[in-house]
């Protein structure tokens, strides 16, 4: 079974995409390449425990089991070693990342406070765009009785598309709630 994003892109945003940049071959239409999702938990050197909450709290947002990520270089001003547990990450493809970007375009954004949309500011020059959550409970999977401490998330949505115009047409046909400005 497709998930329901992937269905209204095939259906809704292929046409639409076509029409508006005039693409000829269907293979130049932009589309979600990978989502990655990354916690960077730096106060975990001091307490390893942290860390554990931030790889169950990512695994029950995703559905994927995270990957923790470690130092590759000491920092003594901030008492860092090599190989220290510094953080953990999730790249989504496929159905998953399609379930993800659906959730987190209907759902999450949804509740939170005072929202008002999404920067459409936040693109890279290459048609990626990058989203800053500051807490994790506006995921409907995290229980808010066994948080401890809020954490924040980067999510890093790459795409296919050559130009900032095309990633933000593709996001914005597919759902994304961007600021007016």
């Amino acid at each position: 079974m497709a998930s329901r994003l992937r269905e209204h892109y095939l259906k809704n945003v292929v046409p639409a995409l076509k029409t508006e940049f005039g693409y000829n071959n269907v293979m130049a239409i932009p589309k979600v390449d990978k989502v990655t999702i990354n916690i960077g938990m730096g106060e975990a050197t001091g307490n390893a425990k942290l860390m554990d909450a931030a790889v169950n709290d990512l695994g029950a947002i995703t559905g994927q089991k995270p990957v923790i990520t470690k130092a590759t270089k000491s920092i003594a001003a901030f008492k860092l070693r090599e190989g220290m547990a510094i953080g953990t990450m999730v790249t989504l493809r496929g159905d998953q990342m399609y379930e993800f970007l659906d959730r987190l375009m209907n759902v999450a954004l949804a509740r939170v406070r005072d929202f008002r949309g999404v920067s459409s500011k936040s693109f890279d020059g290459r048609g990626n765009y990058t989203l800053g959550l500051k807490d994790q409970l506006i995921f409907p999977e995290i229980d808010y009785s066994k948080v401890d401490k809020t954490k924040g998330m980067n999510i890093c949505i790459t795409t296919t598309a050559k130009t900032d115009a095309e990633g933000r047409a593709l996001l914005k046909q597919m759902g994304m709630p961007f600021r007016q400005q």
